[in-house]
């Protein structure tokens, strides 16, 4: 297998994907025959307004078009662009920034990374543009919907030493949210459930075995309608606050997903959930100095 040496450059906050081609049983005629049957989500005439566009070329940087052979053993390069995608009329704000890392306190209905329908309407793409640094790179990941403490990784050498600091759950992280009151609950409790995928394939569910999800809530504040709630997870599972309080029937005020799925508009940033990563404390491994940020943002009680 070849390994491209070739890295290239960003565009516009957008860094390439690389694809590598392998020798097949049956070479296909063409790149474009074998990248539209590769990639069936994207269509024949994506592919061709890309070519088109000069978004794709090889591993030695030569711009390739619709009618570019295949070439087996190989990388090309491509960039993704959406034709159609919704501005996110809300701000990120940067807390702290080292070399290392950057702490971001990011709003409601930002995605973290590129994916499906977002592109530069994604909090990396943002970042990458205002600082000109294409190895930007999310340490931990928070919901869309939630907002919050973000931790983006600023240099390759490093990255994986912060990342390991949440697989080993040595990071403190504390949540807020506002859902129903129920004066029958007692808190503070812990709640301890088993999480695994559910249907549709974006949400959890909670089933019978050993339990793999763990957090500590306290109610703070209520005016007998609306509760706010602190959120302490001693793990990170998917969705996992919003399950827990589903599970205690509670769900999180203006939650999409539990208990019912709601498909809102790609436009409607009314009613955010009320979900907010107030705080995140660690110990550097780098400095070996005690971090601590907290989010600008407070969700209220109404």
């Amino acid at each position: 297998m070849s390994t491209s040496k070739f890295k290239p450059p960003m565009r516009n906050g957008v860094s390439a994907s690389q694809v590598y081609l392998p020798k097949l049983k049956t070479q296909p005629e063409t790149l474009l025959s074998y990248l539209a049957e590769k990639f069936p989500h994207i269509s024949v005439q994506q592919w061709q307004q890309r070519f088109q566009d000069q978004l794709i070329f090889d591993e030695n940087a030569q711009t390739l078009n619709v009618d570019s052979r295949y070439l087996e053993n190989s990388h090309i390069f491509y960039y993704r662009f959406l034709e159609h995608e919704v501005h996110v009329p809300f701000q990120e704000q940067i807390l702290f920034e080292n070399e290392h890392f950057i702490a971001v306190d990011k709003p409601h209905f930002l995605t973290i990374s590129p994916t499906g329908q977002y592109l530069q309407e994604t909090l990396l793409v943002r970042l990458k543009k205002a600082t000109n640094n294409p190895d930007l790179t999310p340490i931990h990941r928070l919901d869309r919907e939630t907002a919050g403490i973000v931790l983006i990784s600023k240099c390759l050498e490093t990255r994986g030493i912060y990342q390991q600091l949440f697989a080993e759950q040595q990071v403190h992280k504390i949540y807020h949210a506002i859902a129903a009151y129920r004066p029958e609950l007692s808190f503070p409790q812990e709640v301890n459930l088993r999480m695994e995928k559910g249907q549709p394939f974006y949400t959890m569910r909670v089933t019978q075995g050993e339990t793999n999800s763990c957090t500590q809530i306290q109610c703070v504040a209520h005016n007998h309608m609306w509760a706010k709630y602190q959120l302490q997870p001693r793990t990170g599972k998917q969705h996992q606050l919003r399950v827990h309080l589903n599970h205690l029937n509670i769900p999180i005020k203006n939650d999409p997903f539990y208990p019912t799925v709601l498909h809102k508009s790609a436009s409607d940033f009314s009613n955010p959930l009320q979900l907010l990563a107030k705080e995140i404390s660690f110990k550097d491994p780098v400095s070996q100095k005690e971090m601590h940020f907290t989010s600008l943002k407070e969700l209220t009680i109404e």
